[in-house]
């Protein structure tokens, strides 16, 4: 093996070791926002949380315009420069990036701070506006720490951004939790419980950038490279490289953010205006949505890894010209998403009303269970999408998934107007929204990849038996539910019900012969996996 294939071939080893701690990093994240968004919602209850998640979706908004493309941009800019030995190119690349990312972060946190009271009462609740005010510096600190992440992200080092996402996440969860439930304690509103909840996210993002500072200054000190005599771009010609690129990306993933601010601001607002009920219950009724929504999120959280395995997979198999191989591993990666899926969409849907009550037993029962019913069909589309995106990406098609969301968004907002504002339907209009949203999105993404792949995936191979599975996996966990709620509490025959219905949907798995092992070759351990279940 010459020099130059060994040069390769660690760096795809390295590309895929980063891609899999990204993949696991994110994973665990999702994971713990779930343990902290769960007990958060039962400690400041349904206006409490309202509160929180008004706020939240303006810092994700102001974030997502400031941060979306530019650790990219900076990433690759850097990598390319690193690539050459230009070690002035890449110090020039990272103090502009720096700069630019304090002037951003600086400019959305005076934002979030000078105008949250105008903000709050934008979306219909303006007691939100002491939590919006608490997160303006979640924006700065959040900002810079993303010229940090870019950087290491540029030298193929992925460490440093894992790390700090965890990092992240657990300080959000221990000081948000404790703060949202010492200032009721203390006898503060709900609009200052979720302001307290909120100085976690704060916090969160400073030990974060401590440790990224951190990490960065010990690092570079400790390399000791020898000087280069390369000469460095100037900053301008520099930060027009980086908005080239950053500006196609922010706007892509801005489509999601903004519509979710738009939502927040549009159903609140037509609970008042069209059914005439008061600010706090319009509040309430959407922290009773919003409760659903954390749960709804759990099983997207575990296409993380498979995603990232599907991009490079199928762009290797497309660089040797293997379009079939290309196909069977589109096709592999839907049946594995689906098995994974739809399972746990269906899961959702029928042990809605339980799974409410265990988890959140104060809120509004027939509000919260209905709108977990019909977001646990949505959440399946939603894993199908994220799929589906990675497979349009990985052949070079990566700008169809943004019209797709865009037109999912914009059908959304309209399925809303029209639902929300009916009384016999109120706040469960929002879910149905959420639900025709993706289910469209999905279709759209699963004709486009029939028509612009060489070899496309058999569709009726990759869903019929899931779903007639996921379908007599859910009669079953229903069906045990209801036995066992008659002898044991709600917990217990939530947990037998769950554990039933998956012992059921194994045996049909291996009877119904759903996957092979080339599929299961795209899951972590897959191949152990195939060879303990006896699957060729």
């Amino acid at each position: 093996m010459n020099k130059r294939t060994q040069k390769s071939n660690a760096k795809s080893s390295t590309f895929f070791g980063g891609a899999a701690i990204l993949a696991a990093s994110i994973a665990v994240v999702k994971v713990i926002g779930a343990l902290y968004k769960i007990p958060l919602g039962r400690i400041l209850g349904d206006v409490g949380f309202g509160h929180f998640n008004n706020a939240y979706a303006i810092y994700n908004l102001l974030l997502m315009v400031s941060t979306a493309g530019l650790p990219v941009a900076m990433s690759k800019t850097i990598s390319e420069a690193n690539a050459l030995n230009r070690r002035n190119q890449v110090s020039r690349v990272f103090h502009v990036a720096l700069v630019t990312f304090i002037i951003l972060g600086s400019i959305s946190s005076l934002i979030m701070f000078i105008f949250a009271q105008p903000l709050a009462n934008l979306q219909g609740d303006s007691l939100a506006a002491p939590a919006v005010r608490v997160m303006a510096l979640s924006c700065f600190f959040v900002c810079t720490m993303s010229a940090y992440r870019g950087y290491a992200q540029g030298h193929s080092d992925m460490v440093p951004t894992a790390v700090s996402q965890v990092l992240e996440a657990m300080t959000k969860l221990i000081v948000g939790l404790f703060l949202a439930w010492y200032l009721l304690r203390l006898g503060f509103g709900s609009e200052f419980s979720a302001a307290g909840a909120i100085a976690g996210v704060t916090a969160s993002g400073l030990v974060s950038l401590v440790y990224l500072m951190f990490r960065f200054r010990r690092k570079n000190s400790a390399q000791g490279l020898a000087k280069t005599d390369d000469r460095p771009e100037s900053a301008k010609h520099i930060l027009k490289v980086l908005a080239s690129i950053a500006i196609p990306i922010t706007l892509s993933s801005s489509v999601v953010p903004i519509t979710t601010y738009l939502d927040t601001v549009q159903v609140q607002n037509l609970l008042q205006s069209a059914l005439g009920y008061s600010e706090e219950l319009a509040v309430s009724l959407y922290g009773c949505y919003q409760k659903a929504i954390t749960i709804y999120n759990l099983p997207s959280a575990f296409m993380v890894s498979l995603t990232a395995c599907i991009v490079p997979a199928v762009s290797a198999a497309l660089t040797k010209k293997d379009q079939i191989g290309a196909g069977k591993i589109a096709e592999s990666a839907l049946r594995v998403g689906a098995l994974l899926a739809l399972p746990a969409g269906v899961g959702l849907a029928v042990l809605s009303g339980p799974i409410i009550q265990m988890l959140y037993p104060e809120t509004n029962q027939e509000i919260a269970s209905h709108c977990l019913m019909v977001l646990g069909i949505a959440s399946a589309f939603v894993c199908m999408m994220l799929l589906c995106n990675a497979i349009l990406q990985a052949n070079g098609r990566a700008a169809l998934p943004i019209w797709f969301i865009a037109i999912g968004s914009a059908t959304k907002l309209i399925v809303n107007f029209i639902l929300v504002q009916m009384p016999s339907v109120g706040i469960k209009g929002a879910p149905v929204g959420t639900l025709v949203c993706f289910m469209l999105v999905s279709v759209m993404e699963l004709i486009a990849i029939k028509r612009v792949t060489p070899h496309p995936p058999k569709y009726l191979r990759v869903f019929v038996k899931p779903v007639l599975a996921a379908a007599i996996m859910g009669a079953a966990a229903r069906a045990a539910y209801g036995i066992l709620a008659g002898h044991l509490g709600n917990t217990m025959s939530v947990a037998g019900g769950i554990v039933i219905g998956a012992i059921v949907y194994a045996i049909l798995v291996l009877v119904l012969r759903i996957v092979s092992k080339d599929d299961l070759s795209l899951m972590p351990k897959g191949d152990k996996i195939a060879k303990l279940l006896h699957i060729k």
